[in-house]
């Protein structure tokens, strides 16, 4: 705490601190009562040492009976101090998509990444976050995918996401592998830019096209924020970019046997 201001996290450890409190509750009971974290975690929280999932509130504002403040308070005051992925408004759009239509130039998609391909992404990306915190976040939003009802996926990659040597062979090989037991998904669809395709308008940066309660916002990433497009000649502009990087990517068949092909380089 700087004087008598409070940090985001700082205001959220309060708050949860007295709720608890308030139901004579102990740390290790709540972390019993929510199930899925454990009483260090807690412990953590309420100290302002880790960051509150949007999962971690909900649960506790159901047991605490706050009445959904907490989960309130995670989303507009907590992710305000957090990556651009993290953002309130991005994650309950993310979190209630029909469909996820992705590209990516440089770097596997987040919700693709294994968990050593992310630790090098976020550990190398120059940005003051807390490592351990960001690879649980990116993982967390990965169960999307595996939930009853899943957005369709479509994610469509340069080659170079494949060559560039994030992590190391071994991390490289684990992680395309991973790529193609993705693609096995019947609501997931990879597909690949291969690089005699030359320059193209995809190499101008990443783009999400995202449906979500009938209609169509467009999320794009840069190195100092993250921003939800909702103006509709805007998104109508950006999904007809999309539609065309798809024009120029090898077929789904023809991609997982790139993909496998590339991995074998790794080996």
């Amino acid at each position: 705490m700087n004087g008598n201001r409070m940090t985001p996290l700082e205001f959220f450890a309060r708050e949860l601190r007295q709720a608890r409190e308030a139901t004579g509750m102990s740390q290790s009971q709540l972390a019993t009562a929510i199930v899925g974290y454990s009483p260090s975690f807690v412990a953590m929280v309420e100290t302002g040492r880790r960051v509150p999932k949007p999962d971690f509130a909900v649960r506790c504002d159901k047991v605490l009976g706050t009445g959904g403040i907490l989960t309130r308070l995670a989303q507009d005051l907590v992710c305000r101090s957090m990556p651009p992925e993290w953002v309130g408004k991005w994650l309950s759009i993310e979190a209630r998509a029909t469909s996820l239509l992705w590209y990516e130039p440089l770097l596997v998609p987040g919700l693709l990444q294994i968990e050593a391909y992310a630790r090098e992404v976020i550990d190398r990306s120059g940005r003051p976050f807390d490592v351990d915190d960001q690879v649980e976040a990116r993982l967390e939003r990965q169960r999307i995918l595996s939930s009853e009802a899943p957005p369709m996926f479509v994610a469509i990659m340069d080659e170079n996401v494949l060559r560039r040597p994030v992590g190391g062979p071994q991390v490289m090989y684990d992680q395309i592998m991973h790529l193609l037991d993705v693609a096995q998904h019947p609501r997931v669809v990879i597909q690949i830019v291969p690089l005699d395709v030359g320059a193209y308008p995809g190499l101008a940066g990443p783009l999400v096209v995202t449906g979500f309660d009938g209609s169509e916002v467009v999320y794009v990433d840069n190195a100092l924020s993250g921003d939800v497009i909702e103006h509709a000649p805007d998104v109508a502009a950006l999904k007809c970019l999309w539609e065309s990087l798809r024009a120029e990517a090898l077929p789904t068949r023809q991609s997982m046997n790139l993909m496998a092909k590339v991995a074998e380089t790794w080996k």
